[in-house]
């Protein structure tokens, strides 16, 4: 046995050396690439094309090799299609020209400053070089700090970069109450406004009392310069102008978005707000009783005037004494009303806001029993939503409606063989894995972890471990709260369906491997966690592998996460 370990220790050093070698071989052949374009560029060797800037204080020639520049940048793809030996870029200086050429040949690019950073990022735009444009404005959005972000917001204003604009944002969000009387505050303009306020919703914060005022000053700025032919046509216009801006705000507001305190103080501003907006805020659960209760108490009105007007013929003293005790009457029973009114409605309130949450989770499992039996025990699926995107992604009602659960680590114990013993060799299998800090994830696999070597890979097999082909397999994300993202499935990348599944007798359910290591890894034990999401299956739209962002993504780390909980379903 202590044979074997030294030879597998031998044999792992010399692979880890010869990757070494590789890696080193590789950055050797990327340097040498970079010189040789760079000795071309300042070479004289081939060139075929020229650049003409005709600049007045500055003309200059440069010479290029047409195509190169039109394999790099779409631009000179496009223009260089007519049969041309020179074009003219007067826009430019030859600073520009020769930074961007040193980027288009080699790759290399010089961040000097911030303005060199937005000179750079709309050339990057203009040659339509949308790497590059990624990079510089990661760059800024990095370079965004309290002390400039209003530059760098209204530069914005030509680029349109999302990304500059959503940090900006961020930077006013944080400091509002510092800067709410801030000249540069209200410099931005009504469209920007309004993407502030649709991004602090997406954000689901709620807006305070000082945003409102701040909108508010913002109007009356907007509107003091309004041209008219009579003072009293300015005061109409600047009236019409108010009320169009503030409905334009405050259609936008979700009734979530603002508290109940901060509502009351909007009071000032009522003749501007929307109806429809304040609906929202003024109708009660109550209204249909209130409705009845008063209608109640005019008939109550009308009876005991009736009796007044029928005494008033009788007696005017009478009619006197009568009217002063129906009005008491009137007065106590309303206060009576009111007060009990207020008592039920604030008892009604308290009492639905507690037993809401009991009565949606009871409703939820009482869907769920009925109509997905199979998860009615399940520790983990207690969402009707998670349990129809199972469905939806696995596709296949015959094992939907038969699959059973055949392994709990909470009843089964957190043991990698009890987990084979159940797993092994039953096709298609389901897994769903909770964290600690409830994280719910998982994989399916139409081949299952199965001991029939004719389903392995030939290539990386070894007596009792080696990776299992399955074309249709895939993971899945069910809860990420870190990044609030929603349910969604990562389908197995082409050309690598050999390393869907990797079996190992003493460890638990892996999916993916090679390389940097499974996309999904529960250990001996089943714990801890490790992930190395992107390697084998599919990333989401926007994420680099390799990133934390992607190997956070489904446990929200890298790895030693800790397992909560492992079920495991099949027919």
């Amino acid at each position: 046995m202590d044979n074997k370990n030294n030879n597998n220790q031998i044999e792992n050093a010399n692979q880890n050396e010869n990757e070494n070698e590789m890696k080193n071989l590789e950055k050797k052949v990327t340097k040498n690439l970079i010189k040789d374009y760079s000795n071309l560029l300042n070479g004289n060797s081939f060139k075929d094309f020229s650049i003409f800037v005709e600049n007045k204080s500055n003309p200059f020639e440069i010479k290029v090799h047409k195509s190169i520049l039109s394999s790099r940048s779409p631009f000179f793809n496009e223009s260089l299609k007519q049969e041309s030996l020179s074009i003219s870029l007067n826009q430019f200086n030859k600073k520009e020209m020769e930074s961007i050429l040193s980027y288009i040949y080699y790759g290399n690019i010089s961040f000097e400053n911030q303005e060199n950073l937005i000179q750079l990022l709309e050339i990057s735009i203009y040659f339509k070089l949308n790497l590059l444009k990624e990079i510089i404005q990661k760059k800024i959005s990095n370079s965004i700090n309290y002390s400039n972000f209003f530059q760098f917001l209204f530069q914005n204003r030509n680029l349109n970069s999302n990304e500059i604009e959503i940090k900006c944002f961020e930077l006013i969000n944080q400091n509002f109450s510092q800067i709410q009387n801030n000249e540069n505050l209200f410099n931005l303009t009504k469209e920007e406004i309004i993407k502030f306020i649709q991004f602090k919703q997406e954000k689901k914060e709620i807006f305070q009392f000082d945003f409102f005022q701040f909108l508010n000053n913002w109007i009356k700025k907007r509107t003091k310069r309004l041209k008219g032919k009579k003072e009293k046509e300015k005061e109409i216009e600047k009236g019409i102008e108010k009320k169009r801006l503030f409905h334009s705000f405050f259609s936008l507001f979700d009734k979530d978005s603002i508290s109940k305190q901060d509502f009351d103080k909007l009071k000032e501003f009522d003749i501007f707000l929307p109806n429809s907006f304040l609906i929202h805020f003024e109708r009660t659960i109550f209204e249909i009783k209130d409705k009845q209760k008063e209608k109640k108490i005019k008939e109550k009105e009308k009876k005991w005037k009736k009796e007044v007007e029928n005494k008033e013929k009788e007696n005017q003293q009478m009619k006197i004494e009568i009217e002063k005790k129906w009005k008491k009457e009137i007065e106590d029973k309303n206060k009576e009303i009111e007060e009990k009114w207020k008592k039920e409605n604030q008892d009604l309130k308290t009492e639905n806001e507690k037993m809401k949450p009991i009565f949606d989770q009871y409703q939820m499992e009482i869907e769920l029993r009925k109509n997905f039996p199979q998860f009615s025990d399940s520790e983990i699926v207690k969402d009707i939503e998670y349990v129809k995107k199972l469905k939806e992604w696995i596709n296949d009602n015959n094992f939907f409606s038969k699959m059973k659960k055949g392994f709990s680590a909470k009843k089964d114990e957190f043991d990698c063989k009890n987990w084979h013993k159940a797993v092994d060799n039953k096709g298609k299998t389901l897994v769903i894995i909770k964290t600690k800090d409830n994280f719910i994830f998982g994989g399916f696999t139409q081949v299952g972890w199965t001991t029939d070597k004719s389903k392995w890979n030939e290539d990386f097999q070894e007596k009792e471990l080696g990776y299992i082909i399955d074309l249709n397999s895939f993971i899945f994300s069910l809860r990420n709260d870190k990044g609030d993202r929603r349910s969604k499935k990562f389908p197995i990348k082409k050309g690598k369906e050999e390393f869907a599944i990797y079996y190992h007798p003493s460890r638990g359910p892996n999916f993916g491997g090679r390389g940097k290591g499974p996309d999904i890894r529960l250990f001996s034990n089943l714990q801890p966690g490790y992930s190395n999401f992107g390697n084998i299956y599919q990333l989401p739209n926007g994420i680099t592998y390799g990133t934390n962002e992607a190997q956070s993504y489904l446990a929200g780390s890298y790895n030693q996460w800790i397992v909560d909980e492992v079920e495991t379903y099949f027919i």
